[in-house]
């Protein structure tokens, strides 16, 4: 017998070794059924040279188990395990662990299932009723289906198809569970393209036609009509048969967005997000799996879904923070799709209204393809930016709209278009004190204040997500009706909105709002339409949406994540304010946007009201420079924690001393972590600092990752950190 390696869905570093009996054909790729102590578990033969050597050290051949079988479907392919290896060694995670984004849905690891279902059949009506034969002549179309979707296409009951059945007019037959997803049409709809859309999309469509590996930043303003070009490459691509991938951040993966995808090639894409059920999730699964789904619209996982003939990647929104995954292994969707891209050897799109700065430079440096749209589509017009100097416009105590924004409003107001507040920060309040002792409410297994909810009455962690009922009394001094909510949230905001302007139409759209995807729909339908006034919102209102009627936005608080000090809060905050402000005057009339901020003369506020985006970047690139932060250096950083706040500085301090003396490296810390204590544990972070080009990863491992945490301990490694909590 031969022995393989195979690798497994689990926290583990590398495949492990199995005997493949000679009655069982499994090669490199197959999943394959073993056993693991006392239970089975599946995995991927992920080792196969055809010998024994080099795979057993102090190991008996007699000690290893035996592969169960080979399950019954398509091997995983063998490009996605590469990658997975490259992932996984990149990010100094368990390969196990890259493993498990491919296996993330358990339903479809196996033989496709089918279920029962009717065809048109030879026997003979004996009396050819109205509804007889309206069934009859859906199924002369020859589609096997379902008794009930046949029912309901004739509009009949299901005893109607029973009967044809027992007739033999309708014959029983097997087909598989889930329906394919219809085939896209790439001429349907087709848009007229301006000269700026036609030359990117020429020069990216050359690009899938040579079959070569090149990475396009599609550099366009807010409205420049950045998704048409990028349709225009995914047509390309359907006409050579292959599939494409459009990553969005989730927060972007709206039914709106898919529609639009709908409206242009005919058909549904096939979605890919955590909201999805099982079975869609698995329906979707194993069309990407056999090439039968052409078009995957989805969030940073979709990336290792397993793409049968993947021929064009582009990344939506490429500056986003939510293609950061922050727990298992750590990936950033944009980076590993250029790395998957030049692997393939296929294109790569990265689209963006305000590009990282990783990829302005890249692209100014000319290691990208630089593609710029710096109008508007249909002769829109970019907005009007203004600041409001709150140091000149003082609020009212317990207000939070200013005299211009509120002015501003009533002029909309009176001319019958649309305005949107927007505040990054959910809920009604951040913080909840009382006014007699000062007590305030913090939550018990995080550094964090309780955010109060007032639409359900609950204090919430936005951290680790635990939810109280907001008292009536102070807990700790007992006095009753003291508790004051402090600082503003877009309920708080809508609350003034509703008082300051009581004949508005006013929509509050934000995350906690539960609501199903059918009633979102109609909210953002009729915001589209014209039939509310203002609307107030967090970042989900910011990204994709096309407003005709909105002309003013205002930001309640612009300053707001500058100063949490974090290397790429400017960016991100630039990013953000410019994304908002892009919801204004995308059809004809003029948008204008009202920024409310004590710091007028800072480098975004100045970026924002000069709209000089490339005096931003130059400035945070010298900045940066300075500083050897990324991208002109590296980062790796290194999470210790523990439920004792000492064995986790004591092991950090011990995975310091490990660490070889290199020029030019520097090691930040042990300190507590910004969010120093979540979940019940404290956290103590290790920030490692160095040239561009430094081996990072090698340097990890060959000094502090050599000391294994025990009991309690556990130790995240976030190389290329993009967030510092």
């Amino acid at each position: 017998m031969t022995i393989v390696k195979v690798l497994l869905p689990l926290a583990v570093a590398d495949a492990y070794s199995y005997l493949l009996p000679d009655d069982v054909y499994a090669d490199v790729g197959d999943f394959v059924q073993v056993p693991l102590g006392s239970r089975k578990i599946t995995g991927v033969v992920w080792i196969n040279d055809g010998s024994d050597d080099g795979f057993l050290k102090n190991t008996s051949k007699s000690k290893l188990k035996s592969i169960i079988s080979r399950v019954d479907m398509k091997p995983l392919p063998l490009d996605l395990m590469k990658f997975i290896n490259w992932v996984c060694d990149y990010y100094i995670s368990p390969k196990g662990m890259g493993l498990r984004l491919v296996m993330n849905v358990p339903e479809a690891i196996g033989p496709v299932q089918h279920i029962d279902a009717v065809k048109l059949g030879s026997g003979i009506v004996e009396r050819a009723t109205k509804a007889r034969t309206k069934v009859l002549d859906i199924a002369e179309v020859g589609e096997t289906m379902r008794k009930t979707e046949l029912a309901k296409l004739a509009d009949v009951s299901v005893g109607v198809v029973d009967g044809l059945v027992k007739m033999g007019a309708l014959s029983t037959a097997q087909m598989p569970k889930f329906a394919k997803f219809k085939t896209p049409k790439t001429d349907h709809n087709l848009a007229s393209l301006a000269d700026d859309q036609n030359s990117a999309a020429s020069q990216i469509c050359e690009a899938i036609a040579a079959k070569k590996f090149e990475c396009f930043l599609l550099d366009g303003v807010t409205g420049s009509g950045k998704t048409e070009v990028y349709f225009a490459a995914i047509a390309k691509v359907m006409e050579q048969g292959k599939q494409a991938l459009v990553l969005l951040p989730e927060i972007a993966l709206t039914v709106d967005f898919l529609q639009r995808f709908e409206n242009r090639f005919g058909v549904e894409p096939a979605p890919w997000h955590s909201g999805l059920a099982k079975g869609a999730r698995e329906r979707v699964w194993r069309a990407v799996a056999s090439g039968q789904a052409k078009i995957v619209i989805g969030a940073r996982s979709a990336l290792f879904l397993p793409f049968d003939n993947l021929g064009l990647v582009v990344v939506d929104e490429e500056h986003d923070g939510a293609y950061k995954q922050d727990s298992g292994v750590m990936y950033h969707a944009r980076d590993m799709a250029v790395v998957k891209a030049n692997m393939c050897g296929f294109p790569l799109v990265l689209a963006s209204a305000t590009p990282s700065l990783e990829s302005f430079l890249n692209a100014k440096n000319g290691r990208y393809t630089h593609l710029t749209l710096d109008k508007r589509h249909g002769g829109a017009t970019m907005p009007q930016v203004h600041a409001v100097d709150l140091r000149d416009h003082a609020l009212e105590s317990q207000k939070f709209l200013s005299e211009p924004l509120i002015k501003a409003m009533q002029a909309k107001l009176a001319l019958g278009e649309q305005s949107l507040l927007f505040l990054n920060r959910r809920g009604y309040a951040p913080l909840t004190l009382c006014r007699a002792c000062g007590h305030r409410f913090a939550c018990p297994q995080c550094d964090a204040w309780l955010v109060e909810h007032r639409y359900n009455n609950r204090l919430m962690c936005h951290h680790c997500g635990i939810s109280v009922q907001k008292p009536h009394n102070c807990p700790q001094c007992k006095a009753e009706d003291k508790l004051v909510a402090c600082g503003p949230g877009v309920e708080r905001i809508f609350e003034e909105a509703e008082a300051q302007f009581p004949e508005a139409k006013i929509e509050l759209l934000s995350s906690d709002i539960q609501m199903n995807v059918a009633a979102l729909q109609k909210r953002l339908n009729s915001i589209a339409n014209g039939d509310c006034d203002i609307i107030i919102g967090t970042q989900m209102i910011a990204k994709g949406h096309h407003f005709p009627h909105l002309t003013l936005v205002g930001v309640v608080d612009a300053d707001l994540g500058l100063e949490n000090g974090d290397p790429r809060a400017g960016e991100r905050t630039y990013q953000l304010l410019n994304q908002v402000a892009g919801r204004a005057g995308r059809e004809q009339k003029q948008g204008s946007v009202l920024l409310q901020t004590y710091a007028p003369q800072s480098p975004v506020m100045r970026a924002m009201i000069a709209q000089d985006r490339d005096a931003f970047y130059k400035a945070e690139a010298h900045g940066r420079e300075l500083a050897g932060l990324p991208p002109f250096g590296r980062l790796a950083a290194l999470i210790v924690s523990s439920k004792q706040q000492k064995k986790a500085f004591d092991f950090a301090r011990a995975m310091i001393s490990e660490a070889p003396k290199i020029t030019g490296v520097v090691i930040l810390g042990p300190a507590p972590a910004p969010m120093g204590f979540i979940r019940g544990r404290h956290r103590v972070r290790i920030l490692a600092r160095a040239p561009k080009g430094f081996k990072m990863q090698d340097w990890l491992k060959s000094g502090m990752l050599t000391l294994k945490p025990t009991g309690d301990l556990k130790v995240q490694v976030d190389t290329d950190p993009y967030s510092f909590f």
